[in-house]
């Protein structure tokens, strides 16, 4: 049986808020790249806007992979943006600031995720 909401401390809610922010972000830039690419624009942001939704969808269930499928998209951001615009400071900084302090919030919230079962081999 589940502990009721009233038993979840701050931490509980704001990893609820936190996974619900980065997962409504992720649909945004999903929607938004997929009217770019019908446009004939970049195809970075739909790839990247589904990591984040599925990141923070994992993350809202408690699941450490949340976190690292968000470092996947940021570093794949990164990557991106170094392809895009070289080590320009003032290009690359919009395009991977507000993913960078996502990434580093998500760290706060570790502790709070269940890692996966590890299943004792029998020999």
């Amino acid at each position: 049986m589940s502990a009721s909401p009233k038993a979840h401390g701050f931490a509980y809610w704001a990893l609820k808020l936190f996974a619900t922010i980065v997962a409504l972000i992720g649909l945004a830039l999903a929607a938004g790249g997929l009217w770019l690419i019908t446009l004939g624009g970049s195809w970075y942001y739909l790839p990247a806007g589904v990591g984040m939704l599925v990141s923070g969808a994992l993350m809202f269930m408690q699941r450490i992979s949340g976190v690292w499928l968000y470092w996947l998209v940021f570093a794949g951001t990164l990557v991106w943006a170094l392809w895009e615009v070289g080590l320009e400071p003032w290009s690359l900084l919009p395009r991977v600031l507000a993913l960078a302090v996502i990434a580093l919030l998500s760290l706060a919230f570790v502790p709070m995720l269940r890692r996966p079962v590890q299943r004792e081999v029998q020999t």
